[in-house]
């Protein structure tokens, strides 16, 4: 921990995340996180998905926040540069003083790259990805064409339900349980594991953060947002917010989604999507995933 007269700083220690998505599937083809289908894009080597590096996060800010950070947290992350397995990752959470309840959030190599950037939070101040979405939303794109069937306030189509079970195949999109990522994790809580989920306020594992993007996204062939294949895509931003309550092992999840934001750059376009996990038992809302896709253009040729 770093002091200073306005600040303090909690830098965690130098860790290698693990790449679990080398045999990710859609549509029939590999995605990006395989090694030959990042280099047909000219990229370093497959990238470790984004989410991956918010567990470095988690032990930073339940030391700064307790019980709450599960309960109320909000990670909000704009990645910016790739991670390849291999290359260590140091985390860096920033507060403006003791009771702050908001926190900066940084990601680098080894060398100082930069991997992301973002807020950290138990309360309801503007998080990272609420104000870049602002800006995206502010210059919407003319025209697109990976894209084109996508529209804001788009509602997914199909009902999905997720399980959170410890030993739950999370299918093509994610092809590993909750486990073993657990067992591949950099960084694990206590109340995150079989052992000690039961000793957790809440009586149960506590989902980790990085965890949640995968419960969402592993349902979301059914909602009919309709991306043109065969293209490749990769995770622009990412935020995650808990609603009141974690979300908990052994519980079975709702899972609506919405587009909120449709974007282009130079190389992608875009998408926003808020998904949102509701308690089938109890019909409440514990957790928000907002995610923003880029679809590399390169990635993908017209049909003749």
């Amino acid at each position: 921990m770093q002091l200073s007269n306005t600040s303090i700083t909690l830098t965690g220690p130098l860790r290698a995340p693990v790449q679990l998505l080398a045999e990710q599937t859609y549509d029939g083809h590999l995605s990006v996180h395989d090694d030959e289908s990042a280099a047909k894009l000219g990229l370093a080597g497959a990238p470790i998905e984004g989410p991956t590096h918010f567990s470095q996060f988690e032990p930073l800010l339940a030391s700064l926040w307790g019980e709450r950070w599960f309960s109320h947290g909000c990670l909000s992350s704009h990645f910016l540069n790739m991670v390849v397995e291999g290359e260590e990752v140091q985390a860096t959470v920033t507060i403006e003083g003791p009771g702050a309840t908001s926190a900066r959030i940084d990601a680098a190599k080894a060398d100082g790259t930069p991997v992301l950037t973002g807020t950290a939070s138990i309360d309801d101040s503007e998080s990272e990805l609420s104000a870049r979405l602002a800006r995206h939303n502010a210059n919407p794109p003319e025209s697109l064409v990976i894209l084109d069937q996508l529209s804001v306030g788009q509602k997914g189509g199909e009902t999905a339900n997720v399980l959170a079970e410890f030993d739950q195949h999370y299918g093509d999109l994610y092809p590993f349980t909750l486990q073993r990522k657990l067992d591949s994790m950099t960084e694990v809580i206590e109340w995150q594991t079989p052992e000690g989920g039961p000793t957790s306020p809440w009586g149960s594992a506590v989902v980790p953060a990085e965890m949640l993007s995968v419960l969402t996204g592993s349902t979301s062939k059914g909602s009919g947002f309709r991306v043109r294949q065969p293209s490749l895509g990769l995770f622009i931003d990412l935020e995650v917010k808990s609603l009141g309550t974690p979300v908990l092992v052994g519980r079975e999840y709702r899972v609506d989604r919405e587009i909120v934001g449709l974007g282009e750059s130079k190389r992608t376009e875009s998408y926003w999507t808020r998904s949102t996990l509701v308690d089938i038992d109890t019909d409440v809302a514990c957790a928000e995933v907002l995610l923003h896709s880029g679809v590399f253009k390169d990635s993908y040729t017209p049909p003749s």
